[in-house]
């Protein structure tokens, strides 16, 4: 018999990653869908096939009709909420896949409470943007019990990603340890491009010039994030992208994992004080690539290119 999905949480990757279990997941029932702010969930629900979805009213509704619950939500805080509130009721025998980005602490602390009242979780953080979700090209890294894995792998390559990191056997926590450090390279990365842009701007060598070279050696991400710092999309956005404030938890996460382990990620220590400077600048409609216009106002220019 095939197991009831239900998805819980609709940020920007949420909503991409819904659409695509319910357009290319070969479900036999419809997704269950819950969201806190129930008007983002019926609004999805209206947007996919019909008789492919439903929205729960409550969180209890959506955890006890279902036998595989994916969680996607902003912070520690949240997925520790939701999963400590879906813990109360009887989730004997279900599975819990969680893709939110949070420290590996706090995803060990959560697979053991779950194991405790007779559950599973797995831990699938994804890497890519919103678009990636839209179009179901992430990279998916699961972890967790093998048997368990093996039952979440069929909604992750070729559904609502375009490949696997597969770490089967292994502690949940690997997972967001990996999803956390391979984080701090989005962030580097940005903060390169943030600083050759301006000195490109400020030196006489162009903008342009500079974003041809970066076509022509980085394609990829660098080519994305080098247009939107040159076309200013990294302030005139309503939405972020990347939000600050989840970028700025990310740089926590790594700093702190970076302490205790002994190390040192001054790269990271750098961008983060540019984030806190986005942050000033445009709270919580900052970007990630409002690194960009934190550099330019260091080196005498506007934030605003």
């Amino acid at each position: 018999m095939a197991p009831q999905l239900a998805w819980i949480g609709l940020g920007n990757m949420g909503r991409g990653m819904c659409k695509n279990l319910v357009e290319k997941g070969n479900l036999d029932k419809p997704l269950i869908i819950f969201n806190r702010t129930q008007k983002r969930a019926i609004d999805l629900n209206t947007k996919l096939p019909s008789g492919k979805s439903t929205v729960a009213l409550s969180l209890d509704e959506a955890v006890a009709r279902a036998d595989i619950i994916f969680t996607c939500l902003g912070d520690d805080a949240a997925i520790e909420e939701t999963l400590e509130a879906a813990a109360k009721g009887n989730i004997k025998g279900k599975l819990f896949v969680d893709c939110s980005t949070v420290h590996p602490d706090t995803t060990t602390m959560l697979a053991k409470s779950i194991n405790t009242q007779g559950a599973e979780m797995v831990a699938c953080p994804v890497f890519g943007a919103p678009a990636m979700a839209d179009s179901g090209q992430l990279v998916c890294v699961l972890a967790g019990p093998s048997s368990a894995v093996e039952k979440v792998k069929p909604y992750c390559k070729g559904v609502i990603g375009r490949a696997n990191i597969d770490y089967s056997g292994q502690p949940q926590g690997k997972a967001t340890l990996l999803k956390i450090i391979g984080n701090t390279f989005i962030l580097n990365m940005v903060e390169t491009l943030s600083e050759g842009h301006t000195l490109a701007d400020k030196s006489g060598l162009g903008n342009d010039n500079l974003h041809q070279f970066i076509e022509t050696m980085f394609p990829g991400p660098y080519i994305a994030y080098s247009g939107r710092l040159m076309s200013g999309d990294y302030y005139k956005r309503d939405e972020p992208l990347f939000g600050v404030d989840l970028a700025r938890k990310d740089a926590k996460h790594a700093l702190n994992l970076a302490q205790t382990s002994g190390t040192k990620m001054k790269d990271v220590e750098v961008a983060d004080g540019h984030l806190a400077a986005v942050q000033k600048h445009m709270g919580s409609k900052g970007d990630i690539a409002g690194i960009y216009g934190a550099v330019r106002e260091e080196a005498g220019l506007k934030f605003e290119n």
